[in-house]
């Protein structure tokens, strides 16, 4: 059941949001772990979508999903790293073995620096049940949860996110876009989330020109003209 919101969408360009400070010494407190798997690029954005997706959903515990959001996949900073996109993003990729220890090591790294940070033990628990689970639990605990669910999907939505998604999963960006709409459109949560996310995917495929680069058999018929 998709989540409802009655407040407005925000659904401008994430590049053109305001970018938050409050939270820097948490980012620097990380920042070593952000050099994996390109996470200086999605976990930045991904808090960006958080924080509009806290706008929408004003009864959410927000310090709670921001917090969440920017140290859920630093865990991938402690797994074997030849193995990220072997196993990370295979055929089986949502039930990997990796992606389970990843969740695991991204708990122990929010253990590690929430405490010298004054963070209660009580919120770096509600922190680390929504990191322990993000990628391979099927459903959402809490709003905070499901906040930070939509916002670790909907980076891919982003023009950044397609480029490097596809390549992570060895798919030319028309195919991956398409599979954003069968097979992640559906796994939003929010209504926000949605309208979210199919107007970062209009921009991004008009930008990307997917209609006409597009490739194999479920490309469009050629109209005729030159190259």
């Amino acid at each position: 059941m998709t989540l409802q919101t009655e407040e407005l969408v925000d659904t401008s360009p994430i590049a053109a949001g305001v970018v938050s400070i409050d939270l820097n010494p948490l980012w620097r407190a990380v920042r070593l772990e952000m050099r994996s798997r390109s996470n200086d690029i999605h976990i930045p954005i991904s808090f960006a979508f958080a924080e509009r997706l806290c706008q929408a959903y004003p009864e959410a515990d927000a310090l709670v999903v921001r917090v969440a959001i920017l140290l859920h996949d630093t865990g991938w900073a402690r797994v074997d790293e030849t193995k990220i996109i072997s196993e990370g993003f295979g055929a089986n990729w949502r039930q990997a073995d990796i992606r389970y220890e990843h969740e695991v090591r991204g708990c122990e790294i929010a253990r590690e620096v929430l405490p010298a940070l004054g963070y209660t033990h009580e919120f770096i628990s509600r922190v680390t049940d929504i990191i322990d689970g993000h990628d391979t639990r099927s459903e959402s605990y809490s709003i905070e949860d499901s906040l930070v669910r939509d916002a670790d999907r909907l980076w891919r939505f982003t023009t950044t996110g397609i480029a490097l998604a596809s390549g992570w999963f060895g798919q030319e960006p028309s195919a991956y876009c398409r599979r954003l709409r069968t097979d992640i459109v559906p796994e939003l949560i929010t209504a926000a989330a949605h309208e979210m996310a199919l107007a970062e995917l209009e921009r991004a495929e008009a930008l990307l020109q997917t209609d006409v680069l597009a490739t194999g058999i479920d490309a469009p018929a050629l109209d005729g003209s030159g190259a």
